[in-house]
């Protein structure tokens, strides 16, 4: 008799890069996994959790390199799914936070097949707070915009400006090739001042970060060689993380002495 093949999707965040950042249900889901569709992880030990013979098929992106188009990879998705039972559709941070989860998982149930969500830790807060900066702080910040700093068009997201012009903490994801526009908008608020770091491969072994002003940011960044993937963070709370506070003070020093 044959194995009745019982299609389901299981999309899950494997979170910002450290591995042990891997959510449980995330792993239990992988466990469980005949086919598994990765993107580009910032690290590939998470698919250690997938059984030794399941399918691990890579379809991110590497350097601008598309393997694959997101029309292509929703189709794999399903065919696999048709084929081999449970595919876990593996994706970097939270599928659902810049991940195009919504998209592949509308079209994989208009083919009537299940489809589940592990939601993962997003590398929009785990970041910032794996340095000590935390997004919120009563009576420094109420709130916090999340915006990616390239939009499907290439071009700046509007979001920006109209940010610049809150009191709220701003994190820009993918705004690297873009920062010194950021500067730009951030200044023309007279927000000069503002406090700025960048976190490059956040918690990862290879993390490196830099600490400025809106004003100095784009010097610091060359100075560090800082590029993506990396999180911009805009606003006071920078100023507030207790694990940045030798990197800030320092930075303030060497302002007052140039």
């Amino acid at each position: 008799m044959h194995k009745v093949i019982q299609p389901k999707v299981t999309l899950v965040g494997a979170g910002p890069g450290d591995p042990d950042l891997l959510t449980i249900k995330g792993v239990k889901a992988l466990s469980e996994a005949n086919v598994v569709l990765y993107d580009a992880l910032a690290n590939e030990e998470i698919l250690t959790y997938a059984p030794k013979k399941s399918i691990k098929i890579f379809v991110g992106k590497r350097k601008g390199l598309h393997e694959y188009s997101q029309d292509q990879i929703n189709q794999l998705i399903v065919d696999n799914a048709l084929t081999y039972g449970h595919v876990v559709r593996l994706k970097g941070g939270d599928p659902f936070i810049f991940g195009r989860g919504s998209e592949e998982i509308e079209y994989v149930e208009s083919f009537g097949i299940p489809t589940f969500v592990v939601p993962g830790i997003s590398s929009s807060i785990a970041v910032p707070a794996c340095q000590g900066i935390s997004l919120t702080k009563r009576g420094v910040s109420e709130s916090f915009w999340v915006i990616t700093g390239t939009t499907s068009d290439r071009k700046l997201s509007n979001d920006v400006a109209l940010a610049a012009k809150s009191s709220a903490t701003v994190v820009i994801l993918m705004g690297m090739s873009k920062l010194s526009q950021i500067v730009t908008l951030f200044q023309n608020e007279d927000k000069g001042k503002t406090p700025v770091a960048i976190i490059q491969n956040g918690t990862m072994t290879n993390e490196k970060i830099g600490i400025g002003t809106v004003d100095t940011i784009v010097n610091v960044a060359q100075m560090n060689n800082l590029s993506s993937p990396a999180i911009i963070v805009i606003g006071e709370v920078v100023r507030e993380s207790n694990k940045l506070k030798g990197f800030y003070e320092e930075f303030i020093s060497n302002e007052i002495n140039k």
